[in-house]
């Protein structure tokens, strides 16, 4: 039976009960084993299933249709397996991945937060994710509406970005996000699922996909949040897997800023801006330093002319709505890219940037 598709096999046997293939996989290597030798080894009605899963021919047009996409399958224990992700107390079995797997492997930082999010928290999400991008980490999120889908934005277009999905492979959910999640895997991203194959985004799945966002992560930053959602519980998923919290506090007649509130009460750590990173994972921003990595000038730049440049012809010149522009100028403002001057922006040489 092909590698792949018996790792496939074992995630939808077991999807969602990911811990007890991770058991699994670690006591009795089954991995690597024919299916022969590890059906004894299985409760009578998983036995059932795994043969029906098997033989009723589904499964491997599903399998056909996901590798032709890009898809491949990861199990706890291949060289290729996430390592940070291995450490968490309930690693998944088996992961589906589309796009680059080094990815999975670079010093990461999960970003999480409200899908109806602020103005301000996605504009917050949108540049800190691209600043960090930008300086070689990879940011990780989940793919919803609000501030997941911000942070892949702004990371895909200074460096490369992780979604991990709540749903199979073959659901990209929310469908208007199918063209931000190829955007991801074009850039050297990559996409992540634990579910077999027809998995719906059920509700009870989404904390089950958290605890890989910051399994994979060195640090969760929480951007927004109320105090009962969804990314209070990964940030303290991620501080019973040993990782670092972040909060971005906010103006105090906003709910939205409650829960990063909380979890600055309760020790998580302070960001207002990038510096904030830097310090708490200094070795790794001197390693990029000295490796001389840098991302390539934003897109922005190649509209923008040597001499002086007003917000009008920009706006003619790009087409983009005049809140984008003026953030993403913003952005390369900070980055040291551009210069504000009277009357527009001088782009800056490269030599000094």
């Amino acid at each position: 039976m092909d590698g792949q598709f018996k790792r496939l096999l074992l995630q939808a046997l077991f999807s969602p009960s990911s811990a007890a293939l991770g058991r699994a996989l670690q006591q009795h290597r089954i991995a690597s084993a024919p299916v022969s030798d590890f059906l004894p080894l299985l409760p009578a009605g998983l036995k059932e299933r795994a043969r029906l899963l098997d033989n009723t021919g589904k499964l491997p047009v599903y399998f056909e249709q996901l590798r032709e996409q890009g898809w491949r399958w990861i199990a706890l224990g291949d060289a290729d397996y996430p390592p940070l992700l291995a450490q968490i107390n309930d690693p998944p079995g088996v992961i589906a991945v589309r796009g680059s797997v080094e990815a999975l492997n670079a010093p990461s930082l999960a970003m999480v937060g409200a899908r109806n999010a602020s103005a301000d928290g996605l504009d917050n999400s949108r540049r800190f994710a691209r600043q960090l991008a930008g300086s070689g980490f990879v940011i990780v999120s989940g793919l919803a509406l609000g501030i997941d889908a911000a942070a892949h934005r702004g990371a895909v277009s200074a460096g490369r970005t992780v979604a991990v999905m709540g749903s199979g492979p073959d659901c990209i959910y929310p469908p208007r996000h199918g063209l931000l999640a190829s955007q991801i895997v074009e850039n050297g991203g990559a996409l992540v699922s634990e579910f077999a194959p027809g998995a719906r985004p059920l509700p009870a799945q989404f904390p089950m996909r958290n605890r890989i966002i910051s399994g994979l992560s060195l640090a969760t930053i929480v951007v927004e949040a109320a105090i009962k959602s969804g990314s209070l519980i990964t940030a303290r998923t991620a501080l019973s897997q040993g990782r670092e919290v972040f909060a971005i506090p906010g103006g105090i007649h906003n709910p939205l800023s409650k829960g990063c509130h909380q979890l600055l009460r309760d020790g998580a750590n302070w960001l207002e801006s990038v510096d904030d990173i830097f310090q708490a994972f200094g070795d790794f921003q001197r390693s990029v330093e000295a490796s001389g990595i840098r991302c390539d000038p934003p897109a922005l730049l190649a509209h923008l002319t040597s001499g002086l440049n007003s917000l009008d012809a920009l706006q003619e010149r790009t087409g983009m709505p005049m809140p984008e522009l003026a953030g993403q100028l913003a952005d390369l403002e900070l980055e040291g890219w551009v210069e504000r001057v009277a009357g527009g922006y001088l782009k800056r040489q490269t030599s000094d940037v």
